[in-house]
């Protein structure tokens, strides 16, 4: 119905509705409607005092926010929701529990929403543990001296080789010198090569037999050969390359075996070289330094080779001796580049060389290591292989670049400390870089088991300066650009570093 409601009869207590009178000398106004009484106000209940409620009367936890906090690191860490999905069903969750306990349809829809629920949070990969490409650099340059000390030797011993003229061109007795030591880098090369292969298999008993019963052959062959290829004349020459047949066997077995420190006890007496730069010593004095050195180095090696003497593991067979046979011709490529680089304009530059590349072997292979270690961050930091190739060849060149500011800057001390030595010129400085750039990329190779192109080489670049010596740095810089075209192509994949 329309209308106004009908007001309600006026109760008792209530005041009748007041009636407007009109005023004087004024237009009378509209009468009001009257008031309509205001309805009685119902008395509140009295307040009841809140009481807290017992946790009985607690609501119930959701059961997916226990979930949620349960597997918070796991899908944290999740690439994708169907992890979690897997990781569910393993847990033994069925759809009809999923349904029943989270509202969810299955274990997908379940997966989802705790994907979307959770912050994505990877954590970063765990640093690889210390390894053989995890080298100290105290280690390394200490390596580097032990190289280089050797060399002393033939300073005491010079005087006690002097003789005839030589061949080729030579002074005499250089000839079986060379010999014997090319003899022995090569064998030693190959010996360390098997010898490293048992330490990495982890017996390290068996890399103390393998150079128990390879080092003394390897010392008997660079005598043999000193002895075949000397003149008469040259007899001095040749007991001295008998006796650095048997310190390069001697130095190898504490090389391999992580015994630098010993050998560098050993060496100890080469300083006595050191005063004959200025003045003439003694023959018998000259000689007394040399034995000592000698015997002790030997000493030394065979004691930390007591452990080969043990029985070999019955049925157990080692690495074929065929797989070191390209180190030792990658030992006879790069040895003869480094004879050829020692051949220089005078013989103190020739010498000043040959110290200067000795002495960067430590830095050399440091600089390995932190190839490898690069390349291993690398692989774990980035995701795609163009990435890492582009990385890769970074630190690479980094690498090589900083190996040859170290050999150029050894070249140049050498060069200051030793009385007399001539300042290299532009050529001679371009044809040690250039024998270094092979040397370092070739060991980088090796280090990396692709040992048998770079032995290859290796060996034309020297069998080119030895057929003609005028084409020296032209050998060197075409083998060093084909070992940085080696080195691109196999070592900037991710697949060589895994």
């Amino acid at each position: 119905m329309s209308g106004s409601p009908r007001p309600k009869p006026p109760t008792e207590g209530d005041t009748p509705p007041s009636i407007p009178r009109p005023r004087r000398e004024e237009a009378p106004e509209a009468p009001k409607a009257p008031e309509v009484p205001k309805t009685p106000e119902v008395p509140k209940a009295p307040e009841v005092p809140e009481t807290k409620k017992s946790p009985d009367t607690d609501p119930a936890p959701d059961p997916l926010d226990e979930l949620v906090e349960r597997l918070d690191g796991f899908v944290a860490a999740a690439v994708h929701p169907d992890e979690v999905a897997a990781l569910l069903e393993s847990d033994g969750m069925t759809d009809d529990h999923i349904r029943r306990t989270y509202g969810r349809a299955d274990s997908f829809a379940l997966a989802e929403d705790l994907y979307a629920r959770v912050e994505r949070r990877h954590p970063a990969p765990a640093p690889p543990p210390a390894g053989p490409w995890h080298g100290g650099l105290a280690n390394c340059l200490l390596r580097g001296l032990v190289f280089a000390l050797p060399g002393l030797a033939y300073v005491l011993a010079a005087p006690l080789l002097v003789g005839e003229q030589g061949r080729f061109g030579l002074p005499g007795g250089t000839v079986p010198l060379l010999a014997g030591a090319v003899t022995g880098w090569v064998w030693n090369q190959a010996l360390s090569h098997r010898a490293y292969t048992w330490l990495g298999l982890g017996d390290r008993p068996a890399a103390a037999r393998a150079l128990l019963t390879g080092a003394p052959p390897g010392a008997l062959a660079g005598t043999g050969v000193a002895l075949a290829v000397a003149a008469p004349g040259e007899g001095p020459a040749a007991v001295f390359a008998a006796g650095q047949a048997l310190y390069l066997a001697a130095a190898t077995v504490l090389l391999v075996l992580g015994r630098e420190r010993a050998l560098l006890g050993a060496l100890v007496p080469l300083a006595g070289a050191v005063p004959a730069f200025h003045r003439d010593l003694p023959d018998p004095l000259r000689i007394g330094l040399l034995l000592a050195s000698l015997t002790a180095a030997t000493v030394l090696a065979a004691r930390v080779l007591r452990p080969g003497l043990r029985r070999a593991v019955a049925g157990r067979g080692g690495p074929p001796r065929a797989a070191s046979l390209p180190y030792g011709l990658f030992g006879l490529g790069s040895g003869l580049l480094v004879l050829h680089a020692g051949v220089g304009t005078t013989p103190v530059s020739g010498a000043g060389a040959v110290v200067a590349l000795t002495l960067s072997m430590g830095p050399a292979e440091w600089l390995l290591h932190r190839f490898r270690d690069g390349a291993l961050t690398r692989l774990r930091t980035l995701t795609t292989a163009r990435e890492f190739r582009r990385a890769a060849t970074g630190t690479l060149v980094l690498c090589l670049g900083g190996y040859l500011a170290v050999l150029t800057a050894l070249l140049l001390a050498v060069t200051l400390l030793w009385p007399g030595a001539p300042r290299p010129t532009p050529p001679d400085l371009l044809a040690l870089l250039l024998v270094g750039t092979a040397l370092w990329l070739g060991l980088l190779l090796q280090a990396f088991g692709a040992v048998l192109g770079a032995a290859t080489v290796c060996l034309l670049a020297a069998a080119a300066q030895t057929a003609l010596p005028a084409a020296g740095p032209a050998a060197t810089g075409a083998a060093a650009a084909a070992l940085a075209v080696l080195t691109c192509v196999l070592l900037v994949r991710p697949t060589a570093h895994r």
